[in-house]
């Protein structure tokens, strides 16, 4: 059983990364479509590449949306309208009519001619309610049907143009008037009219939109269909009109499948072997190709947490409305890891996360062209986050290369530009927009993770912060030669390719532990007097060797990165005091002196760039002591120091190349040759 614990704790790392990859697999192919999945691709007016299909079972033609949308609005225009009629409107007219025509018109006319203005008026008054008065008027067609009710009576079924509406009155009292040769008393008839008459029809709304909901719940999506076994498509030929909407109706009948479940369990474990091989070739890509990443729970959960929170979100976007899927800043992907890591950890994760999300996104295919290209212009050109300008650059030129592809692809589908909608190029713009999200986002991933960007590594660099500020207070011999040393260690990283930014970091802070015995070391000794005159030769190769020690607990009590605290562990990685080593062999030639008491305790740098500042570091400090230096001086000088730390075998565990150090010695050399350039000396 102790064995058994013992085992377990040696492996807990790839236990750790096991169950990772275990859930970060069930998460991901959780999120995916629970449906069958078309297995053909096809496009409108391309021909059909397969070969011939014939329908696999019996399955309905779905109209296509613009049918639908046709029928639906022939439906809500021509449904019939339904309005109330008030029957005690009418009866109350007559009524006042009959006050109000002798208080108007006087005794004074002839009996005849009375009888038949009165007459004349009931007449006015039964045509204006033949079908009734409207209440309001409403925009809708002269020939639109009606259904006027009384109460729930059916009264009447006619035309909406059969209605009198209020800015007709006139017309109809005048029309009455002129065929009783009686237009000379339209003044009174149309004042007293007005006066008197009231709309008795009301439209009922409610029930026309029932009706009309009725209606369109009626509608049939489908409109014939295709028999088992009947040939859908030919290989080579064109997929257009019937056959194309054939072919869709088949592709939504096996996307809306709902699985049983003897198919449910079979496709989720087909997608659960995809998802874990695509996430399997990641964890293979970082064990060969990133071993310090590999090594790296944190960074391994990082990498997986982003991929998986880049579906998470595709999938909401998705299920919400594909057609806003390029919304999604994909890009952010690549950013990310590039900001984190490095381009080529970058790129293979961005493009299987895009394969992945192939699954899951409508034209797939153009989907995962548009990203992985997009993905690949996002390497090519974000260099220098940190630096604004970059970014904005950058996201301009990805969101070109998205709307040029998507552009071009619009035109493979359909043939001409008339019907491309221009508004689509706002999707892009806003995923640009959302792309600049990945400055604050870096900042949130650093604090989470404890990850280091390009961008702190800046903030770091400038040398008034608090640390680099004590530093140049209390040690400002070896606040100068951190100076020197980023300088040449920055030149040598560009030059071989290396990270520049973080090698200047590193080398700003690389001695910060000298801050604790400053005097003990010959460059801030301003006095004259040398503490080490006291102290015996392995006391003094103790406090020279403690400064690696003491600048750890400074940096980490400060709260630095562990990547620059990798180089004050590292920068004189196994090497020995030689001075105080030698002194001890010349004090006592009696004793064996054991090296590993005047060593540094190590590791010994195990990257190109903690190999950069180790070299660095030697050559500035011992520039010091040269004398009269020439060019055949200095060039001897840097050979004899770096070939020394070769042979100790100082950068076995570097991954840095002869080739790469001997471009680093030029670099030195020509650095060295211009700070010791000799001046011309004038006469006095």
């Amino acid at each position: 059983m102790k064995d058994f614990i013992n085992k377990l704790y040696k492996n807990h790392s790839l236990i750790y990364k096991a169950l990772l990859f275990i859930c970060t697999t069930f998460l991901i192919v959780y999120l995916f479509p629970k449906s069958g999945k078309f297995k053909y691709n096809f496009e409108k007016g391309k021909p059909w590449q397969s070969e011939s299909l014939q329908a696999p079972f019996d399955f309905a033609i779905k109209k296509t949306d613009e049918e639908i949308a046709s029928e639906k609005k022939s439906i809500i225009n021509n449904a019939i309208l339904y309005f109330d009629i008030d029957n005690s409107i009418q009866p109350k007219v007559n009524d006042a009519f009959k006050e109000q025509f002798k208080a108007i018109f006087s005794d004074s006319l002839p009996n005849s001619v009375s009888n038949k203005l009165f007459k004349t008026g009931e007449r006015i008054v039964s045509e204006l309610y033949k079908y009734g008065i409207l209440s309001e008027v409403h925009d809708f067609s002269k020939d639109r049907s009606i259904v006027i009710l009384d109460g729930r009576e059916r009264k009447y079924d006619g035309f909406y143009s059969d209605l009198v509406k209020q800015d007709e009155i006139t017309a109809i009292i005048e029309s009455v008037l002129a065929k009783n040769n009686l237009s000379n008393f339209k003044t009174d008839f149309v004042a007293l009219c007005f006066d008197l008459i009231e709309p008795n029809i009301v439209f009922n709304k409610t029930l026309t939109d029932k009706a009309i909901q009725d209606e369109l719940s009626r509608i049939s999506f489908t409109r014939g269909s295709i028999a088992k076994e009947t040939l859908i498509v030919s290989k080579g030929e064109v997929v257009e009109g019937d056959k194309y909407q054939a072919l869709k109706s088949l592709q939504s009948e096996y996307e809306s499948q709902v699985w049983n479940d003897a198919n449910y369990n079979w496709v989720l474990f087909a997608y659960t072997l995809l998802v874990a091989l695509a996430l399997l070739m990641l964890l293979l890509f970082l064990r060969k190709y990133r071993s310090e990443v590999f090594e790296n729970n944190t960074k391994v959960t990082f990498i997986f947490f982003n991929i998986s929170l880049m579906i998470f979100i595709t999938t909401l976007v998705v299920n919400y409305d594909a057609k806003y899927i390029y919304i999604v800043p994909i890009c952010i992907l690549p950013l990310v890891f590039k900001a984190f890591f490095d381009a080529r950890l970058g790129l293979f994760a961005h493009v299987l996360t895009v394969l992945l999300l192939g699954f899951i996104v409508p034209n797939s295919y153009e989907y995962m062209f548009l990203q992985i290209i997009a993905g690949i212009v996002t390497i090519l050109t974000v260099s220098e986050l940190y630096k604004r300008a970059n970014l904005f650059i950058s996201v301009g030129q990805i969101t070109l290369i998205y709307i040029i592809a998507y552009f071009a692809f619009f035109v493979i589908h359909e043939g001409s530009v008339e019907t491309f909608k221009w508004e689509t190029f706002i999707w892009f713009i806003l995923c640009g927009l959302a792309t600049l999200f990945v400055q604050p986002l870096i900042y949130a991933y650093e604090k989470l993770f404890g990850l280091v960007s390009d961008v702190s590594l800046l903030e770091l660099s400038d040398t008034n912060t608090k640390l680099l500020k004590e530093l140049s207070n209390k040690a400002p011999g070896t606040f100068h030669h951190s100076l020197n040393v980023a300088n040449l260690a920055e030149a040598s990283a560009n030059e071989i390719g290396a990270n520049a930014m973080l090698v200047r970091v590193g080398a700003l802070y690389h001695d910060i532990g000298k801050m604790k015995n400053p005097t003990y070391y010959t460059e801030n000794q301003s006095t004259g007097i040398n503490p080490h005159d006291e102290l015996s030769s392995k006391e003094s190769a103790r406090i020279i060797t403690d400064h690696v020690i003491n600048g750890i607990e400074i940096a980490r009590k400060n709260n630095l990165p562990d990547r620059v605290i990798d180089f004050i562990r590292t920068h004189h990685g196994t090497s020995v005091v030689y001075y105080f080593y030698m002194q001890e062999k010349k004090d006592f030639p009696e004793n064996e002196v054991d090296k590993l008491d005047f060593s540094y305790p190590g590791p010994k740098p195990f990257s190109k760039e903690t190999a950069i500042l180790m070299m660095c570091d030697s050559i500035e400090a011992a520039s010091k002591s040269l004398k009269e230096p020439t060019s055949t001086k200095i060039e001897a000088f840097v050979e004899n120091i770096i070939n020394k730390q070769i042979e100790e075998g100082q950068f076995l565990n570097a991954n840095i190349t002869f080739k790469e150090i001997q471009s680093i010695k030029k670099v030195l050399k020509h650095k060295l040759a211009n700070i010791y350039h000799l001046r011309i000396e004038y006469p006095e």
